[in-house]
């Protein structure tokens, strides 16, 4: 009899425990293409992105330009060899800098993509947040990033929630 009661007991919470965990799914790729800001956020970047490399690229034709003058002149002294070998080298180094000034890990565009994605991230977080713990979600995976899922019923996908909730 002891033996009987600790089985029920045991299958009992067993099946509490498995029961107990609900998962939903959301595609982040569709979320973002369906929110206005995120394009918007998107086309600035880019704007900012064709602007800064049409400078990088001033800078290093400049230098282009100085190597090529310099491979032409026959007539020159070491000093003016020297002199602009320097310069192309500055130039260069110019143009390095400037690549990595805007297009670096902690870059101008990284800072720009931070400053104008972050918010929209959060929005959506929050909305993410308040789904689950209303609807009793104990995770909420990312289908656009999770590779490892093969399949996935379309009844779990709360995309469409998040993005009504955000009022897209």
């Amino acid at each position: 009899m002891k033996k009987f009661v600790l089985l029920m007991l045991a299958l009992c919470a067993m099946s509490l425990g498995a029961s107990a965990q609900r998962f939903a799914l959301i595609d982040m790729e569709y979320i973002l293409q369906n929110v206005p800001a995120y394009e918007s956020a998107n086309n600035e970047i880019e704007q900012l992105s064709k602007q800064w490399q049409t400078e990088v690229q001033k800078v290093s034709d400049e230098a282009k330009s100085l190597y090529e003058s310099y491979q032409s002149a026959k007539n020159l002294t070491e000093a003016q060899r020297t002199q602009q070998e320097n310069a192309i080298v500055e130039k260069e180094k110019s143009a390095a800098e400037l690549r990595r000034k805007y297009f670096g890990q902690e870059g101008e565009l990284a800072k720009k993509q931070q400053e104008l994605m972050q918010p929209i991230m959060d929005d959506i977080y929050e909305v993410v947040k308040a789904i689950a713990q209303n609807k009793g979600y104990s995770m909420v995976i990312d289908r656009a990033s999770a590779s490892s899922i093969i399949f996935a019923s379309p009844n779990i996908d709360i995309s469409d929630d998040v993005l009504a909730e955000l009022g897209e």
